[in-house]
């Protein structure tokens, strides 16, 4: 393995960070990409284990002796677990991944590359790639009545250079408003400067919020068309109901961070009448097949706990 250790060289270039919570088999995977594909890079692996229970941390004492091990007694979360390992990396950058993650040769490089010319990066995020090679969105608009008033798609058709998507072949790398967290480097004096990441979100939106953060305090972020990641998208969170909720309550907490309540209010019964009308349509879906399309039942089954969630007394975190 080509890892670089501070000892010899006397600093770090990189510090690739992994929060980890039962993917055992995929953050294997992760790590052996890490070591493979990085190179003429000093570079430091951290791995926050967040109570997991399947043998992550004996895979890793096992496997990976010289991977740096933060091991929490309960899981913190995203953003409070990648918070700890900012707290010690040694990094001029730091690159965070996903276990579910799998780096192709030289996308580090590029999005490295990329960061050292362009000092006002604070983020840089690459292309995330499906298991067959297909393009995965990346990059996300900051939530906002129009976002989730508007068909998202409509709005990347109609107006590309304000909302870039996968649907577009981008030669050169371009400004965006956040990227998708799977995979991001993020530089430490942007960091030092702005904060580290919101604690109030346990897993989504800590990226939005961070990079919002980031783009009041003149930082910039960028996406590197050419650097690309498979992503095998959920992997390392699942899709059952309480991790659609939790993005919902994610959601309302960037939005009542950032906005007046008029405004938190008025896109919170957007979301809601959204919400509805999905459950509505579905219903209508599943009357129509005569209750025999699984994939439909299971969403009316979603939307009605969801919207059961919504009439809940406290849907934000108190922390």
């Amino acid at each position: 393995m080509n890892e670089c250790y501070n000892n010899l060289y006397g600093k770090i270039d990189l510090s690739v960070i992994i929060v980890n919570w039962n993917t055992k088999d995929l953050l294997r995977n992760c790590l052996i990409s890490i070591y493979q594909t990085i190179h003429d890079l000093i570079f430091e692996v951290i791995v926050v284990d967040n109570a997991s229970s399947d043998g992550s941390v004996e895979m890793l004492e096992r496997e990976f002796a010289s991977v740096i091990r933060i091991i929490n007694q309960e899981n913190n979360g995203f953003g409070a677990a990648n918070n700890q390992a900012f707290l010690m990396m040694k990094g001029k950058y730091a690159l965070l991944l996903n276990s579910d993650t799998v780096l192709t040769p030289d996308a580090v490089n590029k999005l490295w590359n990329f960061c050292d010319t362009n000092e006002k990066a604070g983020i840089v995020c690459g292309q995330l790639l499906n298991a067959d090679g297909s393009k995965q969105n990346s990059v996300a608009s900051f939530p906002s009545l129009l976002t989730l008033t508007a068909n998202t798609s409509l709005l990347e058709l109609l107006f590309p250079g304000w909302f870039p998507s996968k649907r577009y072949k981008h030669a050169l790398p371009i400004e965006v408003d956040s990227a998708i967290g799977a995979c991001m480097m993020i530089r430490k004096k942007a960091l030092d400067e702005t904060g580290f990441f919101d604690e109030h979100y346990f897993f989504f939106f800590e990226e939005t919020d961070l990079a919002y953060t980031m783009r009041l305090k003149g930082w910039k972020v960028y996406q590197v068309p050419d650097a690309f990641i498979y992503h095998l998208q959920g992997q390392s969170i699942g899709h059952n109901i309480n991790s659609r909720v939790e993005f919902y309550r994610s959601r309302y907490q960037f939005l009542r961070k950032w906005h007046n309540p008029f405004y938190y209010h008025l896109a919170k019964s957007t979301i809601f009448f959204r919400l509805l009308v999905n459950e509505i349509s579905t219903l209508i879906g599943v009357i129509l097949t005569l209750g025999m399309n699984e994939k439909l039942k299971d969403k009316l089954i979603m939307y009605s706990k969801l919207i059961c969630w919504h009439f809940q007394k406290s849907q934000l975190p108190t922390k």
